[in-house]
């Protein structure tokens, strides 16, 4: 290893007697004290004024030997001062013995904790193992690798620099991020284990994850900024090259970003284009609440429609004849990862000029006409709930490729403030103190300017780390669940007489989220029936969430229309239910799933 220390050298080694206790213990050591003492109180006799002067730098010297070795091991502290620099972590430091430069890590009495330095990384460099220091005592960089760590006796190395305190916390950030994923693999790795038929049970959704997931979510939390950070930052603009769009924007939920999305629409800033309260918007009474209930909270009137068995999405024939002078919008999901008919209704809302906005909480990862859902309509929006495609635990997206829109959306985000600067930033417009908006004095601070009546949905930086490793294995979710979903219906095909079986709409191809049961009419048995039998068999089931809306108490006292009837909705209340087939499912999962279906329908 060819280092080129600048610093360390001892400014003292050319005197024939050392000058301070430092120099003189640099020179001799500890151990020599108790002899150099004798020699200098000999010749202290002989009037001797070097040697005078050296047998109270000696005398210091034992007693600082006593409190390093002696107090210091009763305290824990580190111990072995060198030259005018102590010993501790973050020190760099050369083995006596042959010259090699450390890095020491830990003191526990006089036992030091070392990474050894090297001048060359191994190849190719493990950003899990290894970093790169820079400190001004080398011309060159240095390396180190966490896996070498080893312990030595302090007496065994002299002091050479300090290195960086910004550069020692990348060593230490590394080696808690290494005993992480140590953690995982010992407590989590092996969450589903073998699966047993008789105790297992199958849950319809969850979170899948790694090492790499809890390394990423310690290392934001190591940053401790909290709030949305390098993160968010690095998330949003994977998640909006993975869409294709120009945007998206994180918040702390897919109920959230469905909020924002509409709100955007009510703006004063799109002018005759603004969504105002009595204003009309074409959805569905089949899905999540929260999928309309952005419409009612903005005083908008939601106008529902039926949907389609099966597919389960809105009778796109019967939008046009809904539209009334009030209509503005559409906003509906893509239910169960299965596109809606997205050819007819965004021909319908150009025609009308209709915003459209897709709830694609659903439906990450699914394709209409090779194109991604949640980005043919002005919005879509995205959930990372666990049970989703992806996961941050809470969180969810807002994306657009319109600019107006984007801003819009941030300034709903964030308190409803006309500034765009990020946390942290002033002055991005380089006019802060430059507007005049509302009635405002001229030059008041743009950053606690408002234009909207917003909110504060923001996302913390912990979620966005979890969501930057969850977003590399979005291809791979996406899959499994297809796989899934298609081992389930091969094993339920041959049930038609009685179920409604899903199926995917024309021209897509659908990222489902469920798999979606209706019990036909006139079948031997109830869906309470067959839900109650896979339930007691530990094999979890779910609605298709509210089922119907309209029924719900929370919508008793809402103002909305109904066009035509929504027979086929009160259907999917009385007789639908979906199981799982998210990417956490075995195949052994699903055949005992497919099995327990099988024994009950055919036992009736």
């Amino acid at each position: 290893m060819s280092f080129s220390p600048t610093i360390g050298a001892n400014p003292q080694k050319n005197s024939k007697l050392p000058k301070t206790v430092f120099d003189f213990r640099a020179k001799f050591g500890n151990r020599f004290s108790l002899q150099i003492l004798f020699v200098a109180l000999n010749r202290r006799l002989k009037k001797n004024v070097e040697y005078d002067r050296l047998c109270h730098v000696a005398i210091i010297g034992l007693m600082m030997h006593f409190f390093e070795n002696v107090l210091a091991e009763s305290f824990n502290l580190p111990v072995n001062i060198r030259g005018v620099e102590m010993l501790k972590q973050g020190s760099i430091a050369k083995l006596k013995t042959n010259d090699e430069y450390i890095l020491i890590q830990e003191f526990r009495n006089e036992q030091v904790s070392v990474y050894k330095l090297t001048s060359e990384s191994s190849a190719p460099i493990s950003e899990k193992h290894q970093v790169q220091l820079q400190s001004p005592a080398f011309e060159a960089p240095m390396y180190v690798d966490i896996r070498s760590k080893s312990t030595i006796n302090s007496a065994d190395v002299e002091f050479v620099a300090d290195l960086p305190l910004q550069e020692f916390e990348k060593v230490s950030r590394l080696e808690i991020l290494s005993q992480v994923e140590n953690y995982y693999h010992l407590f989590h790795s092996d969450r589903n284990g073998n699966f047993d038929r008789e105790k297992s049970s199958v849950v319809y959704g969850g979170r899948i994850y790694d090492e790499k997931e809890m390394r990423s979510l310690v290392d934001s939390s190591l940053d401790f900024w909290l709030t949305a950070g390098r993160f968010n930052n690095r998330f949003e603009k994977e998640f909006a090259q993975f869409l294709g769009v120009r945007y998206a924007l994180l918040t702390n939920s897919g109920s959230s970003a469905n909020l924002l999305a509409f709100s955007a629409l009510t703006s004063p800033k799109l002018k005759e284009k603004r969504i105002l309260p009595g204003d009309e918007v074409i959805t569905v009474a089949a899905g999540f609440p929260t999928t309309v209930t952005p419409i009612i909270q903005n005083r908008a009137i939601p106008v529902f429609i039926d949907v389609e068995l099966g597919t389960y999405n809105i009778l796109a024939d019967r939008i046009e004849e809904s539209i009334t002078p009030k209509t503005k919008a559409i906003m509906i999901a893509h239910t169960m990862g299965n596109p809606f008919e997205l050819d007819k209704v965004m021909e319908i809302a150009e025609k009308y000029g209709l915003w459209v906005v897709e709830d694609n909480c659903d439906a990450l990862g699914s394709t209409f006409n090779g194109k991604l859902t949640g980005t043919h309509g002005h919005i879509g929006t995205s959930s990372f709930y666990p049970p989703h495609h992806m996961t941050m635990g809470e969180g969810g997206a807002v994306y657009t490729n319109n600019a107006l829109l984007k801003t819009i959306i941030e300034s709903f985000r964030d308190w409803g403030r006309d500034c765009w600067c990020p946390s942290g930033c002033d002055d991005t417009c380089r006019k802060r103190f430059g507007w005049e908006l509302g009635s405002l004095p001229y030059g008041y601070d743009h950053k606690y300017t408002y234009s909207h009546i917003g909110y504060n949905l923001r996302v913390t930086d912990m979620q966005a780390a979890i969501g930057v490793e969850q977003i590399k294995k979005l291809p791979d979710f996406i899959q499994r669940r297809k796989d899934n979903f298609r081992r389930l219906y091969e094993g339920l095909r041959d049930l038609e007489e009685h179920f409604i079986l899903p199926f995917a709409t024309p021209n897509s191809d659908p990222s489902w989220f469920g798999f979606i049961l209706t019990v036909k009419d006139g079948a031997k048995f109830t869906k309470n029936e067959i839900v109650k039998h896979l339930e007691s068999k530990r094999v979890q089931t779910r609605m298709l969430f509210a089922g119907n809306l309209t029924r719900q108490p929370a919508f008793q006292n809402v103002e909305y229309r109904i066009h035509g009837d929504l027979t086929n909705t009160d259907k999917i209340l009385n007789d639908t239910f979906l199981i799982g087939v998210y990417p956490g499912l075995t195949e052994d999962m699903i055949d005992y799933v497919i099995e327990q279906i099988r024994t009950f329908v055919l036992s009736k």
